[in-house]
């Protein structure tokens, strides 16, 4: 992360885990009909089934 500056590995470990989960869980994207990856990930399994 750009401008921050971390006070230990663990604390920049966590940061990059708590990013990963918001991008694949939280984030919204409009190319996914407005769902987060994960959601469109289950909604076209569902379809699917």
């Amino acid at each position: 992360y750009y401008g921050k500056v971390y006070k230990s590995f663990e604390e920049l470990k966590q940061a990059v885990t708590d990013y990963i989960f918001y991008y694949n869980n939280e984030r919204i994207k409009a190319k996914l009909t407005g769902m987060s990856p994960v959601e469109y990930r289950l909604h076209t399994s569902q379809l699917a089934a």
